[in-house]
């Protein structure tokens, strides 16, 4: 099983983690999403959207989308779960995670972001401004949506809340977003880093990783 990953990419965060928490075998084939890499017509053909991550099972079927990923990789190795087996509380974890994977990322992703400078002519800093705006607004409320007093988002491990959670963190620190408002994501996030499969699904301990 190969994954199409970018060291910097929170979607590919969130599944290289997830693999990781299960145990599950897999190979990553690094795609270097600034130089263009994700545009060639033959990672074009296994991801029509261009960009990462990009499963790739065994038998040749390509996943796309994250969230689309994690919902095979969960129902495929059910241990340990990302979900509570209670529907209602499934509901809510999935409004906290799409809080952050349809509300805020769509709007910080490496496309937009292109558009802003290249063809709108916005400079670095009004784009930093733009990623934190709708940083600070989508953790208002993911803070609010998830429990204030459990060990991670929902309960004692990590769910599905958390993977978009720690990968959205990895942009928050890059960019710069004041994190004062939101100690309890900062608890969530440094507890998550010191669990081994965390960890080495990180940017920086991945084979493409670059000096920051």
């Amino acid at each position: 099983m190969k994954l199409y990953s970018y060291w910097r990419s929170t979607t590919s965060v969130r599944v290289r983690i997830a693999l990781n928490l299960k145990g599950v075998d897999y190979e990553i084939e690094t795609i270097d999403l600034p130089k263009g890499e994700q545009k060639a017509d033959s990672y074009a053909a296994l991801n029509p959207m261009k960009g990462v991550p990009t499963l790739v099972l065994d038998d040749g079927t390509a996943l796309t989308q994250s969230m689309a990923i994690l919902d095979y990789i969960d129902t495929v190795w059910p241990e340990p779960p990302l979900y509570p087996a209670n529907p209602k509380e499934r509901a809510l974890v999935d409004a906290a995670a799409h809080a952050i994977a349809l509300d805020i990322h769509p709007v910080n992703n490496l496309k937009v972001l292109g558009y802003l400078k290249g063809t709108l002519g916005h400079s670095q800093d009004e784009t930093v401004d733009w990623m934190c705006h709708w940083m600070n607004e989508g953790f208002t409320a993911f803070q609010q949506l998830i429990r204030p007093d459990t060990p991670f988002c929902f309960g004692d491990s990590i769910g599905m809340a958390d993977l978009c959670l720690v990968g959205q963190m990895v942009n928050a620190r890059r960019w710069g977003l004041d994190l004062t408002p939101f100690q309890r994501l900062v608890e969530i996030d440094d507890r998550a880093r010191e669990i081994d499969a965390a960890q080495r699904g990180m940017p920086e301990n991945q084979p493409d990783a670059q000096p920051t």
